[in-house]
């Protein structure tokens, strides 16, 4: 199998949002990666705004991200807590829930997946 990399480009502003409450999504999928610029607006709250949609009592999927704008705080089911503000990389494993600190909203870009490209490199 041959793979032949390309330049992707996707601009977030052309991307329909996928909005839960005062929670809002914009997912561009590349090849191997999704990048999803999260907003989580003031007030926002994934137990009170995504939790129905998801159908969990908490949030299941990982999240390696960057903070841009705002302020999220997040429990971990097992009581543990943090702040991430803009500039600062998180990394959340599933179970826990999150919502904006402050009154001002909280943006960050979601990177998921991304192995797809090198694990195609290494088959070659």
């Amino acid at each position: 199998m041959t793979y032949n990399p390309r330049m992707q480009k996707a601009t977030f502003a052309e991307i329909d949002p996928d909005v839960h409450g005062r929670i809002s999504k914009r997912t561009a999928a590349l090849d191997g990666v999704d990048v999803t610029q999260v907003t989580f607006g003031v007030g926002a709250k994934w137990s009170a705004d995504l939790k129905d949609y998801a159908g969990t009592a908490d949030c299941r999927l990982p999240h390696v991200s960057l903070v841009l704008a705002g302020t999220l705080g997040v429990e971990m089911t097992d009581g543990s807590t943090e702040e991430f503000s803009a500039g600062d990389v998180m990394l959340l494993p599933p179970g826990h829930d999150a919502w904006t600190i402050g009154d001002e909203a909280c943006t960050f870009v979601e990177f998921s997946r991304g192995n797809d490209y090198y694990d195609q490199q290494s088959a070659q």
